[in-house]
Order: structure tokens, then C-alpha cells, then sequence
């Protein structure tokens, strides 16, 4: 008798079982907020993983729609007028945005009352007063508000990371980061981007908010969450005929108990960098590029033995910034603290370009306030 309802026993055991699986593998629904940011190809581009489903844009500007549709092939029925009215037609679980920094509060403010998680473009913000704002949304709401970097998916970056914890060259004593390029004209950035990349009154800066970001988001994870003890900056305008209206190269000196990182942003790079070099008491990380590496031993006054690693791109979900959102979401990936990727590393960040902002305004160091 057992055996003749063995195919129903099965039945009622798997059914659920399968049910379930289908269900944690459904694809996030997602919405895009604004089209005028540069990097918005990373998610129409993007290839077909399985974990993400593009729901529902946000754009007004119906010649940059046509031009984007006719180049990455989405319909532009899923193209809404507002975020409101896209959120309630196609009822989306997150949102990217891709608009202006200035956008990023504005998403925030609308997304994490029903629950909707955000990931922004670097920077966060477009000054440490909307950070602040956006944090306790975010935080009041329980949604994830995440910051995406570039930098963020470099293995060179995670193996530095790794080297340094693990304790290969010693304490831990000096940052330089390099991130930057031409300019943004001078590369050629889209016209959407450009008009407001370069107005500070969208962007909150000019290549010390878009670059000098990179160098404060690594620098906060290095160092775990440790805040600075000052800040000193300084900008220049070099190419004022073409950002008239912000500054297009920087110096950022953080000074902390034990350590100390220098920050190069700049649109006035002759060649596009974004590489890191640590600093220990025995030896030095030089993160040359996304996979090139190098690690140098210190032997003698100023001998050294080298070692190169030429890294692969990182496992699922490291590689992507969307499959990480995902699983972020889904409860899937736990990020460790102060992650390049998390809110508290990006308040942080924001108060360290913050007093950037007022040092090189002010033309003095900023001492940043620490509790006793």
C-alpha cells in the first residue's frame, strides 16, 4: 500500500520545496531613476542575469529617451513622466538613480516611505546636510540606501584590502589614491551629463565631489570606520574654459591617529587612473589598475623584493553592482562594516568632502569633532 501512494508522498513533499525556490529566485524588480548620468549604460547594457528585471524608468527628456532606446533597445512604454507615477505602475522593489546628484534626495524621499530600497551613483549626496537627511529616511523606512563605485568592483582593491587585514605589510601608515582623467569635456561625457556634471549647483562639486569620493570611500574602509582627525584641501581651476563653473583638480591630506592618506582627484590627468598605493611599516600594496597588483617587501635602506598578481574579476555577487543590490535586498549578502558599498562608510565619506569643501574655501585645516 505504501508504495502504490509513493508518487503522491513525492508530489506533496517537492511541490512546496520547488515553490519556494522559484520564489527566492524571482528576479528583483527594479526602476531606474533618470537617464543623464554617464554611467546609466551599466544597468541598459547590462546583460541578462537572471536576478534583475528592468520594471520602469523615470526621464522628461524625450530626445535623450529615443537616443538611449534606439542604443540599448528598451520600449519606451516602460518610460514614466515621474517617479511617483512609475513606482505605481510598475511597482518596483528598488530603484537605481541616474540623474543629478542633487536627484538623489528627492528618490530618497519618495522611495523609502513605501519601502523601496535605493542604490545612488557616487557620490551619495550633494552635501553632508541632505546626507544626513537622506540616512534618517533610510534608516526610519528599514530600506537600503547603498552608494556604487567603480572602484568597489576592482579585485586589486579587495586584495589590498585582504593583504593589509591579514597583516602582510605591517601597521598600516600612508594612503595615496589616484582617480580622475582629462576632464569631462575633454573625454567627451555626453551633453546631458556634462550640463550638469559641471554646475555645482547639481553636482555639489567639480572634481573634488567626483573624484576625491573614490579616495575617502577606500580610505574609510581601510581604515574601518575610523574618522579623520582633519582635513585639508586644496583645488585649482585649470581649465576654466572649460569648467567655468568648479574647481577640475584637488589635494585631499587626511591626517588620522596613526596614519595618513593623500587624495588626488583631478580632471587633468593626461592618462584615466584610478589606482591605490598602501603604505606599511614593512612593505607596500601598489593596486595599479582593476587587476594588476603589486606587493613590495621592504630589505634594507631601499632594496625590496616584488611580487605580481594579475587577479580575475571578482565570484557572483562581487562582480556586478546590481547582483550585489540584489542579493543585498534578498537578505542573501550581509555587507561586513563599512563596506565601500554601505550608508555608514558614506557618511563618512560625505563628511570627509564636506570639510574638504569648507578647507579649501576656507583655505585652512578642518579639525573634525571626536568624542572623548
Amino acid at each position: 500500500m505504501f508504495y502504490r501512494h509513493l508518487p503522491l508522498l513525492l508530489y506533496m513533499v517537492l511541490i512546496p520545496f520547488l515553490t519556494m525556490n522559484a520564489q527566492e529566485s524571482k528576479p528583483l524588480r527594479l526602476g531606474v531613476a533618470g537617464l543623464s548620468h554617464g554611467h546609466v549604460g551599466w544597468i541598459l547594457g547590462r546583460e541578462d542575469l537572471g536576478d534583475i528585471v528592468l520594471v520602469g524608468i523615470v526621464e522628461t527628456d524625450k530626445e535623450l529617451v529615443q537616443k538611449l532606446a534606439d542604443q540599448f533597445g528598451f520600449s519606451k512604454e516602460i518610460v514614466y513622466e515621474t517617479l511617483p507615477e512609475m513606482i505605481a505602475a510598475t511597482t518596483p522593489q528598488a530603484v537605481a538613480a541616474f540623474g543629478t546628484i542633487k536627484d538623489h534626495l528627492g528618490v530618497i524621499e519618495t522611495c523609502a516611505p513605501k519601502g523601496i530600497h535605493v542604490m545612488v551613483e557616487k557620490p551619495m549626496a550633494m552635501n553632508l546636510k541632505e546626507a544626513k537627511r537622506m540616512e534618517t529616511l533610510a534608516k526610519t523606512n528599514q530600506i537600503h540606501l547603498l552608494t556604487n563605485y567603480e572602484t568597489s568592483w576592482y579585485p586589486t582593491n579587495e586584495k589590498a584590502h585582504q593583504l593589509l587585514k591579514e597583516g602582510k605589510i605591517g601597521a598600516l601608515r600612508k594612503v595615496i589614491v589616484r582617480d580622475g582623467h582629462k576632464g569631462p569635456k575633454k573625454i567627451g561625457v555626453p551633453p546631458e551629463f556634462l550640463q550638469w556634471l559641471t554646475d555645482p549647483t547639481l553636482s555639489g562639486g567639480g572634481a573634488i565631489m567626483d573624484f576625491g569620493c573614490y579616495g575617502a570611500n577606500l580610505m574609510t574602509w581601510l581604515q574601518g570606520g575610523e574618522r579623520p582627525l582633519s582635513i585639508t584641501a586644496v583645488t585649482q581651476q585649470l581649465q576654466a574654459e572649460n569648467n567655468p563653473k568648479v574647481d577640475d583638480d584637488a589635494t585631499i591630506i587626511l591626517t588620522y591617529k596613526s596614519a595618513m592618506a593623500i587624495l588626488e582627484p583631478s580632471w587633468n590627468w593626461p592618462i584615466g587612473r584610478k589606482d591605490m598605493e598602501v603604505y606599511g611599516e614593512t612593505g607596500a600594496i601598489y593596486a595599479d589598475n582593476r587587476n594588476q597588483l603589486r606587493v613590495r617587501m621592504s630589505e634594507g635602506y631601499d632594496g625590496f623584493s616584488e611580487e605580481t598578481f594579475q587577479l580575475e574579476e571578482r565570484a557572483k555577487p562581487y562582480h556586478d553592482p546590481f547582483s550585489l543590490f540584489a542579493a543585498v535586498i534578498e537578505g542573501k549578502t550581509v555587507l561586513e562594516p563599512y563596506d565601500v558599498y554601505s550608508l555608514e562608510n558614506n557618511m563618512i565619506t560625505m563628511e570627509i568632502l564636506d570639510a574638504a569643501l569648507r578647507s579649501a574655501k576656507a583655505k585652512n585645516t578642518v579639525t573634525l569633532p571626536h568624542p572623548q
